[in-house]
């Protein structure tokens, strides 16, 4: 992670990685979730949630679990000793009205936080999108309040609408491939699809070795589907004595 990636991250709560995935790559996750045949989204932000890849016969989606683009990032920004806490995709057509903005630096949640400490910075939730189509200027999609992850007060109520919020809120673009980690501490949300394309993105969230937002346990079944020690230690259950670093 350099200097520069370092500093947008502590100031934006963000960081975009740009052209991880080849077009090859592209295809087949894309191919992947068309075979599935899922219906069109409903104007229902929690509608347009999918999961269940990581279990699929093919590989590609678990080798994003891991990938040697990212982990680097994580590294940084989590610690070594992270995990995998919860995965899910998301689909939005044209005509989705997207979510509102949530979370933030105040309150303080011991799940999902963001702190400076040491010399470097230490954060709970950690979310890796990765874009399997564009979000370009115009499109919709992911949307922030940069900088909010350090806010000193709660986000007040009238910049919670996402598309009233011209005061504070800012699109985060990505090109197909790329890929935006955030800390769940940002204050975040989904602005309205508005693009012919559909939207894609795949969430890998991630917590420290130590903690977990979600049930915080994974079954035998895809333990055994996954290719290297490193995927299964991502997948064992907080916990610290004797834990061992994955990067």
């Amino acid at each position: 992670m350099s200097p520069e990636d370092k500093y947008l991250f502590d100031l934006w709560g963000y960081v975009n990685i740009e052209n991880v995935l080849g077009t090859d790559e592209l295809a087949e996750l894309n191919a992947l979730i068309d075979a599935q045949n899922y219906p069109d989204p409903v104007d229902d932000v929690y509608s347009q949630r999918f999961g269940g890849f990581l279990n699929w016969e093919n590989a590609a989606f678990r080798k994003l679990l891991n990938h040697p683009r990212i982990l680097p990032f994580l590294a940084e920004i989590v610690g070594p000793k992270f995990r995998l806490d919860h995965v899910y995709g998301i689909l939005m057509i044209e005509g989705n009205p997207g979510g509102m903005l949530h979370g933030g630096g105040t309150p303080y949640d011991p799940a999902q936080y963001y702190v400076f400490r040491n010399d470097r910075m230490y954060n709970g939730l950690t979310v890796v999108s990765w874009a399997l189509t564009d979000m370009l200027p115009g499109h919709g999609g992911f949307c922030c309040i940069p900088g909010s992850h350090k806010s000193n007060y709660p986000c007040p109520t009238q910049f919670r609408p996402v598309k009233d919020n011209q005061t504070c809120m800012a699109p985060v673009h990505q090109k197909a491939g790329d890929v935006v980690i955030f800390t769940e501490a940002l204050t975040h949300g989904t602005l309205p699809w508005t693009a012919s394309h559909e939207r894609r993105s795949i969430l890998f969230k991630y917590s420290p070795g130590h903690a977990s937002w979600g049930q915080g346990r994974y079954d035998d079944e895809l333990r055994n589907l996954m290719s290297d020690d490193d995927q299964k230690l991502m997948l064992e259950p907080p916990y610290v004595a004797n834990r061992k670093p994955v990067v």
